[in-house]
């Protein structure tokens, strides 16, 4: 079968297959998704800023309507290959339909590259790409630890400075919920430490405010309890404060991510919530253990799947419309507030 696990596309990338001349890129975490699918277009040889040579298409332009097909055989006239590019593709059945043409037929000048969302095993599209010879399917999940140090690394390299082992603990609390705006947060802050040879503590907490993250840390957990009212006070205390919204909603991402595989483990392994949170891995703090446990003894794991997904849509909608960035936060949160206080009425 045509794909990668999560820990292998990275590599896969730095050496990518020539033969694979369809590429599906997806997963939730949809700035992954975006960087990675720019970091392979790169790898084509083909100018990205030439229309002659780039197709750029959106997913609901070529559903069922054909457009995908007509342009992998579309001769190009001032290039020998073309590169495909649909962003924005889901389980559209047509765009799913016209891959398998393309996989049975493969279009001798085009490679075809797809960025979709969260496709489930077994979804059209993404079942398609995994059962055909000439295609590659590349999932893209929320980073952990080990990826956001790489992300670190990789723009202070560039940036040709340092950064101070608490300085990294504490912005790396703040990063991972997209890998876009992860990113977009390590640049921020690189750029207001230009002309240091090293970024310290002081730095971060300038950029990212009160790096003990108490008052969205608070937020968070107001919303795990369904307690609307401590919510909106918390969340209105660090946005007053000059705090972003982007980190409650990635300090909410974080605490549902671990949650999701906490249930997993109680609905696979038939343990109870209590053990679950105490041989959790990295700890949960003594303090908040009882607060996740009641949340988990609330939360199914397709409940939390719903809530992540929430979170991720406000993240993307947050990065295009900044203006509307602390609304839309509390919006998302909010129903989720609403929605854990409703769980606790069962």
């Amino acid at each position: 079968m045509a794909q990668k696990k999560a820990y292998e596309v990275d590599s896969w990338l730095a050496r990518p297959d020539p033969a694979m001349q369809i590429v599906l890129l997806y997963g939730p975490d949809r700035g992954l998704v975006a960087e990675r699918a720019k970091a392979f277009a790169g790898k084509t040889g083909l100018p990205l800023d030439d229309p002659f040579s780039v197709v750029r298409l959106d997913g609901s332009e070529v559903d069922g309507q054909g457009r995908l097909l007509d342009e992998a055989r579309t001769v190009p006239m001032f290039s020998d290959r073309r590169l495909l590019w649909v962003r924005n593709a889901g389980a559209q059945k047509g765009l799913a339909d016209d891959v398998k043409a393309l996989a049975a037929e493969p279009a001798r000048d085009a490679i075809i590259l797809i960025e979709a969302g969260d496709l489930k095993k077994g979804a059209g599209l993404r079942a398609t790409v995994e059962a055909a010879g000439n295609a590659m399917a590349l999932p893209c999940y929320a980073d952990e630890a080990k990826d956001i140090d790489a992300v670190i690394d990789d723009e202070l390299r560039k940036a040709g400075m340092g950064m101070t082992l608490e300085a990294r603990q504490a912005l790396r609390r703040n990063l991972g919920g997209d890998r876009l705006a992860s990113r977009g947060e390590i640049e921020k802050l690189v750029l207001y430490a230009t002309g240091q040879k090293e970024i310290g503590l002081e730095d971060v907490r300038a950029m990212s405010g009160d790096v003990s993250g108490l008052s969205f840390d608070d937020a968070v957990d107001a919303m795990l309890e369904g307690k609307v009212g401590d919510f909106d006070v918390a969340f209105t205390r660090h946005c007053q404060s000059g705090g972003a919204p982007f980190l409650v909603l990635s300090s909410a991402m974080r605490q549902l991510q671990a949650m999701q595989v906490m249930r997993g483990q109680m609905e696979s392994g038939g343990r109870n919530a209590a053990s679950v949170v105490a041989g959790a891995r990295p700890p949960v703090f003594f303090s908040r253990r009882k607060l996740v446990e009641k949340a988990l003894d609330r939360w199914s794991v397709e409940a939390l799947s719903r809530a992540l997904a929430r979170l991720q849509s406000a993240v993307l909608q947050t990065r295009r419309r900044p203006d509307l960035s602390v609304p839309l936060a509390r919006q998302a949160l909010l129903g989720i507030a609403v929605e854990s206080a409703r769980l606790g009425q069962r």
